[in-house]
This record gives C-alpha cells, sequence and structure tokens, in this order.
C-alpha cells in the first residue's frame, strides 16, 4: 500500500516546546536499573522520579494544542475522519485533537496498564492497552496513524513487524518520530539520554529500514 503523499522528512512538532536537557546529569545518574525500571512504563516512568522516566506526567495545554492543529492542517483533516495514536500514554494528544474538532473519531494505544488506567477521563472510551507489533484493528481503518517516541521502544525484529502493522491500518496518513542521529556527536548524546529506545539508528539507516520494511508514511527524528 502507498499511502498518499507520504515518504516525507517534517517537523510536525516544531511547535512543541523543548525542555532543557541535562545530558552531564543523566549520564552521570543513569543505570542499568534505571532503564529497566523505565522499560516497565509503570507508574516510576510516568509519575516516579526523573530519572525513570517523565518525573511527572500530567496534561499541559502548552505541549500539544498547537502541534495539533498543525497536524490537522497539514493533512487536511475534517470532521468524522479517523485518528490512531500508537503510544498515546494518558491521551493528552487525543484530547487536545477532540478539542479542536469533536467530531474527529480518535482511538490510542499504549502498553502501560497504568498509562491508560490513569488517562484523561475525556478519552477513556477511546483508549486501550495494546502492543503496536500487532494492532488489533481491521486493515485501511484511519485516515492518520500517529507513533511518536514509541516504536523504537521494540526490539529490532518487533519494531519492524509494527511498522508493517502501522501501514496495515492506515488509509491515508502515517506520522512517525523515531530516536535517531546524523554524526558521532550525536549518537553519543542519543546514547548518553537513551532510557527506553532499544532500536535507534543514524538517519540514513532509519530510511533505509523504512523501505525494507515498506514504510511509506511521513517521519521526523527525536535527537537530544
Amino acid at each position: 500500500m502507498t499511502l498518499i503523499g507520504g515518504g516525507r522528512e517534517v517537523n510536525l512538532l516544531r511547535n512543541y516546546p523543548v525542555t532543557p536537557r541535562n545530558l552531564n546529569e543523566r549520564v552521570s545518574s543513569k543505570t542499568d536499573d534505571d532503564r529497566k525500571i523505565a522499560r516497565e512504563f509503570g507508574r516510576e516512568f510516568f509519575d516516579g522520579e526523573r530519572r525513570h522516566g517523565y518525573g511527572g506526567f500530567s496534561y499541559n495545554p502548552k505541549y500539544w494544542s498547537q502541534v495539533v492543529k498543525d497536524f490537522i492542517e497539514f493533512y487536511g483533516l475534517e470532521s468524522n475522519d479517523s485518528i490512531l495514536d500508537i503510544g498515546c500514554g494518558k491521551g493528552f494528544m487525543l484530547y487536545d485533537f477532540l478539542s479542536s474538532n469533536p467530531k474527529l473519531k480518535v482511538k490510542g494505544i499504549d502498553i502501560s496498564n497504568y498509562a491508560i488506567e490513569n488517562c484523561m477521563p475525556e478519552v477513556k472510551q477511546h483508549v486501550s492497552v495494546g502492543n503496536a507489533k500487532k494492532l488489533d484493528f481491521k486493515d485501511n481503518s484511519f485516515d492518520l496513524v500517529i507513533s511518536i517516541n514509541t516504536l523504537h521502544n521494540l526490539d529490532l525484529e518487533e519494531c519492524k513487524k509494527a511498522f508493517k502493522e502501522v501501514v496495515r491500518v492506515s488509509k491515508k496518513h502515517a506520522f512517525i518520530v523515531v530516536d535517531a542521529y546524523r554524526n558521532s556527536e550525536e549518537k553519543n548524546r542519543m546514547e548518553s539520554w537513551n532510557l527506553t529506545a532499544q532500536t535507534y539508528m543514524s538517519t540514513v539507516d532509519w530510511e533505509a529500514f523504512f523501505k525494507d520494511v515498506g514504510y511509506n508514511g511521513d517521519y521526523y527524528w527525536f535527537i537530544p
């Protein structure tokens, strides 16, 4: 399947506020136990100590409200169009989509039972626990599939399955963000920062990966 207008490197997160990152502190404090706890994606990851993840994960309109407007404009989303957010967390992005247009049809999945149990009440009916490597949706179910900083948390073989699933369930558009680097300096920074990603590579290798798995949707990079 060929996604409509796909295959573009496009920064649809340009209006997402950037939080200053202290890489030196992260390197000195991060341990294998921290990574293990973070990769459980439980309370500690979302609402525990900062070294295990977010250090507190609560809704703030400054993060997604403008970003979702950019998505709506870029993809020309209209009432009754359907959106899937893979790795939806507590549903903040879905909430802002519905705030922008209550007639959008939204779904979200997350591997975290904790996140789904503690999601925003306004989106509770739209979210469920699920794994990107096997999506519980029919072919061509969504006008737009989004996954931001999620698919790279799978190992390489599972990551391949997840990208193929994205293509399968999307009937028009997809947008993915993954951990990446363009040079050795950025690679070192990524390795210093990373807590949860099991698959990260250079932007060139990611683009070859996309071709290999048949992903022709849009994409961008997370580079700390």
